[in-house]
């Protein structure tokens, strides 16, 4: 039985790079395996080389190391050898939720017309 994405990449359907992008992109959680794809995230394609955004510097000295078998991987579930090769980056820090720190008032508007549209909703609602 074979993949899918071997199929598709025999048919030359398209030479879009914005294709040939999303199915590199798409591909690289089952060359990852599930494990590796929890901690990194594909990006972009730029000019063959496929950017792979990681956690940290130890997870970018690891996947490194372990290049030559993803491209394998990546090879064999698109079909062909579109990624040349993979550039690993780590990726930008993430803001954490921010929580309000008191309740808005919505009855202090400082727009006076505002205030009276506001008033007479709330008076219609409650009627």
């Amino acid at each position: 039985m074979q993949r899918a994405g071997s199929l598709i990449g025999r048919l030359n359907l398209s030479t879009d790079p914005r294709e040939a992008e999303a199915r590199a992109i798409a591909a690289w959680k089952v060359a990852a395996g599930k494990k590796i794809a929890g901690h990194t995230r594909a990006t972009a394609l730029v000019r063959n080389a496929l950017v792979v955004e990681v956690e940290d510097a130890v997870w970018q000295r690891q996947l490194n190391a372990l290049s030559q078998f993803l491209l394998r991987n990546l090879a064999d579930a698109l079909g062909q050898a579109l990624v040349t090769s993979i550039d690993f980056r780590p990726m930008p820090p993430r803001r954490e939720p921010q929580r309000a720190t008191a309740a808005r008032s919505t009855d202090g508007i400082e727009d006076p017309v505002l205030a009276v549209l506001y008033r007479q909703s709330k008076n219609r609602n409650t009627a």
